[in-house]
């Protein structure tokens, strides 16, 4: 399996296929609405906003597997993004991303990349820095913030 080879729901319910970020660097970020790292969603739309015209894009997937920090529906989760942040970056459908029904895209990307304490995601706003290739670059913890990935991101444009 690829990059290119998934697929997965948007907000508003329609399948997106990974095909359509071919020759794009992405920035994959499992979200949540309630968390401490929230405010990340700011940063996340600085990157997409300065290198999107030059092929990247911030993918968001909302997950409620830690601390039920994304308990509302997919059109609730869209409407906060867009105005609390101002997000244009994809926000897809609630997916999970460990256990045995995680989306099979975060199996793959934590085949990829591990973390320090193991493959699984140990909170939100895990981030995963992909090529322009399709392949994982690298894999920042929670705490890392958005713009300390702008030299990463520069590096693949």
């Amino acid at each position: 399996m690829a990059l290119y080879d998934f697929s997965a729901k948007l907000g508003n319910g329609n399948e997106q296929s990974l095909a359509a970020y071919r020759g794009e660097a992405l920035l994959i970020v499992n979200v949540a609405s309630k968390c401490g790292f929230t405010p990340q969603y700011k940063g996340l739309q600085a990157l997409h906003a300065q290198y999107a015209p030059r092929g990247f894009s911030v993918l968001a997937f909302p997950c409620d597997q830690f601390g039920h920090q994304e308990p509302g529906s997919d059109q609730e989760i869209a409407a906060f993004c867009d105005r609390n942040y101002g997000v244009t970056f994809p926000v897809f459908a609630k997916v999970e991303v460990n256990g045995a029904r995680a989306h099979p895209l975060y199996v793959w990307l934590k085949q990829q990349k591990g973390g320090l304490l193991g493959r699984d995601i140990k909170w939100n706003f895990t981030k995963f820095l992909v090529d322009k290739r399709g392949l994982v670059h690298a894999r920042s913890a929670p705490m890392t913030k958005p713009e300390a990935l702008s030299r990463g991101v520069a590096a693949m444009m």
